[in-house]
């Protein structure tokens, strides 16, 4: 595995620079900002989805806030993350009603194979909070990026009102690792898993030929 020495100060630079953008922008939908960016070819080569299931779930999310707008207009602040056709579903509603429109609209997509409904019915939160979530994001995915035996690209972070939600397509010992490492995060309340557990065995099948395996910790 390549020494991290050199590289852990642009990644920091990189994931801080997003966490600005993220900040000067609308936080109703969420998108992976290095996908397309200066780190994102070596992000789509380690992902574990196909590649036609990445263009899909990017679809899943344009659509599903398309269609939000059309049937909800300004009256919530909802967020959509899709990972291997499994939707998250974060941010704030007026009333119960709202909340399950919200997943009917998202669940009729083409595509979606599930909907988890993380929406709460409170008021949209204030900027220190929106900005609380950002960093911690921020914070949780440079500690992955540190932790030599995980392969931070495996997951998707998501962070609503100090809550952490982890998606991926990962082996039991990458999902225990990556919830302790974002639990020990500054900020951090609860980390909730929505992850797609797979063997090491198709780990292995998964990664690129020329990417060295993360070694599992020693006991």
């Amino acid at each position: 595995m390549k020494s991290t020495l050199q590289t852990k100060p642009f990644k920091r630079l990189l994931l801080t620079a997003c966490a600005a953008a993220v900040l000067g922008t609308s936080l109703t939908a969420c998108f992976p900002l290095l996908v397309g960016g200066v780190a994102g070819g070596a992000l789509v080569a380690m992902d574990r989805r196909t590649s036609g299931a990445q263009l899909e779930d990017e679809g899943i999310e344009l659509r599903s806030m398309a269609r939000l707008r059309d049937n909800i207009g300004s009256r919530a602040r909802v967020s959509v993350t899709s990972y291997n056709r499994q939707v998250l579903l974060t941010g704030e509603v007026l009333n119960e009603n709202d909340k399950k429109l919200v997943e009917q609209v998202v669940s009729r997509v083409e595509n979606v194979n599930g909907v988890v409904n993380e929406l709460a019915i409170i008021d949209s939160p204030s900027l220190v909070q929106r900005s609380s979530d950002v960093l911690i994001t921020g914070q949780v995915k440079a500690l992955l990026i540190d932790a030599k035996d995980l392969y931070a690209s495996a997951f998707k972070v998501v962070t609503e009102r100090g809550t952490v939600y982890l998606m991926g397509r990962v082996t039991q010992r990458e999902a225990d690792r990556a919830t302790e490492i974002a639990r020990g995060a500054r900020g951090v309340q609860k980390v909730v898993r929505i992850l797609e557990i797979i063997s090491e065995e198709e780990m292995q099948r998964l990664l690129p030929p020329m990417v060295k395996p993360a070694p599992a910790p020693r006991s």
